[in-house]
């Protein structure tokens, strides 16, 4: 693979999402995270596989990569997709504070061959009363405990 070229990012990225359909393994999905020209994380869509909704291929590559980084952070790093990221992955790829992302396909393709991230998208924008699942505030005096005991923990790691 010729490093430092995007195109070669994303060919390998498409080969992945090629391979997991004819595997069975799960959905059309492949990410690569690179770093200084080197894949340091692979992923798939592993959703159907491994009867994990999270198991998309941004999320897999994010942890592989977390996995052989030895961290939860990969600043410095960037993913190339197959697909632009659905709102989960797209919030794991800021969790992950990944440099930039790179995508083929749009949300626009990926609804044309029934996966609807744009409708996810949609819901995002509306009032929490107003989504098809909606969202309810249900304060806890346990729960607001344990983000005091966080505040006041000296030996926290922030992320």
């Amino acid at each position: 693979m010729d490093p430092f070229h995007p195109n070669a990012f994303m060919r390998e990225a498409a080969q992945l999402a090629h391979d997991n359909v004819l595997t069975g393994r799960g959905g059309p999905f492949g990410a690569v995270i690179v770093r200084d020209g080197e894949i340091v994380g692979r992923g798939t869509n592993l959703v159907t596989s491994t009867n994990d909704p999270t198991a998309h291929a941004e999320v897999t590559a994010i942890r592989d990569a977390c996995r052989r980084q030895r961290t939860f952070a990969l600043p410095g790093c960037e993913i190339y997709t197959s697909c632009e990221p659905c709102p989960m992955c797209l919030a794991a790829i800021y969790w992950a504070r990944l440099d930039k992302i790179f995508y083929a396909n749009s949300r626009i393709d990926a609804a044309r061959i029934g996966f609807d991230d744009d409708r996810i998208y949609r819901e995002m924008g509306l009032a929490h009363e107003h989504r098809t699942t909606p969202i309810h505030p249900l304060t806890s005096p346990e729960a607001t405990a344990s983000f005091d005991l966080w505040l006041a923990k000296t030996d926290k790691v922030p992320y």
